[in-house]
């Protein structure tokens, strides 16, 4: 009989985790791994599993491909912990499209509908910004406050903003890429210690978005969503929604609206969790959340090294 645990949280990645060849080393061990990319697959009309794992990465990398591959990758791996372990987490939370794959494996979003629903995601926001004409950029060292300023200075009647408040001293920033390329210069003037121009094809979570925002509300409406199982964080308001209409919206908003996971990850610590889990490709989020709550435990699940460490975490309680 599976039971909460109130001091845990598993914690979903978003784009910039995936790379050709993950979840291989899992699937040859646990066959839910590649059953649920077939399951994604026949939604899609491509073969994910052969993209996730022979790539190339140029194929993986286009968002239409990335997002549902990374939801897939998460929900795999959340399937595959479900049948080793009876411990559930009491809290979810997701970073950016990392939101749509807590959602699902809370129970509030079907795992077809989220498929299909993060592809066409995908495709929106690709179609809103033509390629090269949008940039994100990762600031590292400055406030938060002074990488907002930076911004503000550099925009010039362009859209040029702080999108990803992401740990201490490392905040995204995203925008027309001619205010980008003014805004890295300006933040290494103002002390930061590094600016570095991320290899992405949209500028996610600014204005220049909002097109996309529109047509995604639009599919929005068909989809069903239910009252998640556990207790989870939006991005855009750091609020855990039950209403259908308010996740909806909360969904709509973050494609445009900043990611607040420094506040996200200290929420969930003041709401007594004790242990952050990231489930999914790579260990982006595992490195981010260390930085922000240094007494809690961290850890990484994405191969069967990984994922024994944490069954067996709980195994010796």
């Amino acid at each position: 009989m599976s039971e909460q645990n109130k001091q845990l949280v598993f914690v979903f990645p978003g784009q910039g985790s995936q790379s050709v060849g993950m979840m291989t080393e899992l699937a040859v061990i646990y066959p839910d791994i590649k059953a649920t990319f077939a399951e994604a697959s026949a939604v899609l009309g491509v073969d994910l599993w052969q993209m996730v794992t022979e790539g190339p990465a140029e194929e993986l990398n286009q968002t239409h491909n990335t997002q549902p591959a990374m939801l897939v990758a998460g929900v795999a791996l959340w399937r595959v912990w479900c049948a080793e372990s009876e411990v559930r987490p009491a809290f979810m939370a997701g970073h950016s499209l990392g939101e749509y794959t807590a959602l699902v494996c809370a129970g509030a979003l079907d795992f077809k509908d989220a498929v299909a629903l993060v592809a066409e995601r995908g495709r929106y926001m690709q179609e809103a910004v033509p390629a090269g004409t949008g940039a994100m950029a990762a600031i590292l060292g400055l406030t938060d406050e002074q990488v907002i300023q930076v911004c503000a200075d550099a925009a010039q009647g362009e859209v040029c903003a702080a999108v990803n408040f992401n740990s201490p001293g490392q905040v995204v920033i995203a925008g027309s890429h001619t205010a980008i390329d003014r805004a890295m210069p300006a933040a290494k003037e103002a002390g930061a210690k590094r600016a570095v121009k991320l290899p992405v094809s949209v500028p996610s979570h600014c204005a220049l978005m909002k097109p996309a925002a529109e047509k995604l509300a639009v599919k929005m409406q068909d989809i069903h969503f239910a009252k998640p199982d556990a207790v989870l964080l939006h991005n855009v308001d750091v609020q855990a929604h039950i209403d259908t209409d308010a996740m909806r919206l909360a969904l709509t908003e973050q494609l445009f609206q900043p990611v607040r996971w420094v506040e996200t990850i200290n929420a969930l610590t003041e709401q007594g969790v004790t242990t952050i889990a990231e489930m999914g490709p790579g260990k982006v989020l595992f490195g981010l959340n260390k930085r922000i709550v240094k007494s809690a435990e961290h850890f990484t699940v994405h191969n069967p090294e990984t994922l024994t460490q944490l069954l067996e975490h709980f195994s010796n309680d």
